[in-house]
């Protein structure tokens, strides 16, 4: 390819086109920067260095300076939120909405920032009513997730999982794990009103939504285990196995329960053994060394705690370790270490204290009980399926 002098020509017109567009971009954003008041760059200042209060006084001054700037209004209005001024900050977009002048897409924001401020301030009604009204395409979404929370919390949970599909269509992110949930909720509802027959098709539902919710099966465990159809309820209870086998400790003392039911103690002890040799859950083991206790005594108790302790060494396991040969010792009053052996498990047990819990993955909440929802932060299964342990 030859090379074309007339581009050395070319090359000092680009540059000064260049310079020219440059100068322009500079003069109109200094114009934009000159127009905006002082006061607007010491809130900023003042937000950087978390200096919240002195902040508001900064916007509140640049608002008054210029009532028009919605953006102004509203970053004095996000402050208010946060601070904890809701009041102030539903005053502050009332008053924006009472402005004859704004423009439709105006109007919209206005009125998105306000239901934020209901939100924020727990007037749930009032926040859902302008929630809904938000269809522009620019809001649907986060009209929908504050919908969802609001719902949630109210605990319609029918309009929690239509609010879920839309916004699972919308935006592409999956909402499978909450909506198999919201059916489990609307499922223990009906069983708590002995509506078996509409409870089985909701957990049905759950499962269709999302076939790995262990939740669902151990509902349906127990509506089966509440007829008395044991057999139906172990085999319900089995399938959590193939979903997620961490939580079968969960359902352990109810697949005990429903095997010495049926007179077959024996099988249910080795389908626990089976499961904990297979998958090491310190829940698992808590309930097969009580049943053990109860069913073979304490020395085959404390044969099964040492085999333990052997393959994972636990204050835990030592206490019930020390808890079998105690009762052992009891029922041989000739052996002497019984004194030795209590104030062990009494060292012990000491050293353990109650720093056994579940915390939520989420936000750290802690709680003595399994929960599927957290109680602080409302995420679903953010607490694991065993507690925390040393």
């Amino acid at each position: 390819m030859e090379f074309e002098f007339w581009w050395l020509l070319a090359l000092p017109l680009f540059f000064s086109l260049g310079w020219l567009a440059a100068r322009v971009d500079l003069k109109q954003l200094l114009a934009e920067s000159t127009a905006l008041p002082a006061a607007y760059f010491k809130g900023l200042n003042f937000l950087i260095t978390n200096q919240h209060d002195k902040a508001i006084e900064a916007f509140s001054e640049a608002v008054q300076a210029n009532t028009d700037s919605l953006e102004l209004h509203f970053a004095l209005g996000s402050l208010f939120r946060r601070r904890g001024e809701v009041d102030r900050a539903i005053h502050l977009h009332l008053n924006l909405l009472e402005k004859q002048q704004l423009e439709p897409q105006q109007t919209l924001a206005v009125t998105a920032e306000l239901a934020q401020d209901y939100l924020k301030a727990g007037l749930l009604d009032r926040a859902e009513e302008l929630f809904e009204s938000l269809n522009d395409d620019r809001y649907r979404q986060p009209a929908l997730r504050a919908l969802l929370e609001i719902y949630v919390r109210e605990r319609e949970w029918e309009r929690a999982i239509k609010a879920a599909t839309e916004l699972e269509r919308l935006s592409g992110v999956p909402f499978r794990v909450e909506i198999s949930h919201y059916y489990c909720e609307m499922a223990v509802k009906s069983k708590l009103a002995n509506d078996t027959h509409t409870a089985r098709f909701e957990l049905d539902l759950a499962l269709n939504a999302n076939k790995n919710c262990v939740r669902a099966n151990v509902l349906l465990g127990d509506i089966e285990a509440e007829a008395n159809d044991h057999q139906s309820a172990i085999a319900t209870w089995k399938r959590i196995e193939f979903q997620a086998p961490e939580y079968l400790g969960l359902i352990a003392p109810k697949l005990l329960a429903s095997y010495r039911t049926l007179n077959k103690t024996a099988e249910g002890l080795n389908l626990l053994r089976a499961y904990l040799q297979t998958y090491q859950l310190s829940a698992l083991f808590n309930v097969l060394y009580d049943a053990t206790l109860t069913e073979d005594g304490a020395e085959s108790a404390a044969k099964l705690a040492r085999n333990e302790l052997i393959k994972k060494p636990s204050l835990n396991t030592l206490d019930q370790l020390l808890q079998a040969r105690a009762i052992v010792e009891t029922s041989q009053p000739q052996k002497n270490n019984l004194p030795d052996i209590q104030l062990m498990q009494q060292a012990v047990r000491h050293a353990i204290g109650n720093k056994t819990a579940y915390y939520c993955e989420q936000c750290g909440f802690k709680a003595k009980y399994h929960h599927w929802q957290c109680p602080a932060c409302n995420a679903w299964e953010a607490l694991p399926a065993e507690p925390a342990s040393i």
